[in-house]
């Protein structure tokens, strides 16, 4: 079995023999799985109006706010990875198709809190079964067992990368 990172592999080892291009092959297939299984997940976010960064903003917002106060701006970037200016242009377009409310904190008028309307729960609700059914389809050719090791292998790779100083 071959994938389209095999023939970059075999055209390395007839122009460069001496060089172990082996990591390019694993980082290689990680790079173009990526790209594929986005776009997969794309597609599924766009049939209820979203982007990507829409829907982790929400899907946040489901999981993070267990307590229904909502979460604050710096909480979402911490839990969506992004910066603060990636957020507010989230937030912005989200608060424009009325799926989350922006507040002040009465508790701290310093503070902003972000909410899901009942119009975004009901939105994220359906996006996120729709989603999680689409992720199990593109790893079905994956047996259970293949899966565990997969992910455990995983998350070796992004502790390590994790733990490791930023540039």
């Amino acid at each position: 079995m071959a994938d389209s990172v095999d023939s970059i592999l075999d055209q390395w080892s007839t122009a460069r023999p001496e060089v172990d291009v082996s990591p390019m092959g694993i980082l290689g297939r990680l790079s173009r799985l990526t790209r594929l299984l986005e776009r997969e997940q794309h597609t599924v976010f766009s049939r209820h109006g979203l982007q990507p960064g829409e829907f982790d903003i929400l899907a946040t917002l489901l999981r993070a706010d267990t307590v229904a106060i909502g979460l604050t701006a710096g909480q979402l970037a911490e839990s969506a990875m992004v910066t603060s200016g990636a957020i507010t242009n989230r937030l912005d377009r989200l608060l424009a198709k009325k799926l989350i409310t922006r507040e002040t904190d009465p508790h701290s008028r310093r503070t902003i809190r972000v909410a899901l309307t009942a119009k975004g729960l009901e939105l994220i609700d359906a996006a996120l079964l729709e989603h999680v059914a689409n992720e199990k389809a593109m790893l079905s050719v994956m047996d259970s067992q293949q899966l565990s090791h997969l992910e455990d292998l995983l998350r070796v790779l992004l502790e390590h990368h994790e733990g490791l100083p930023q540039a």
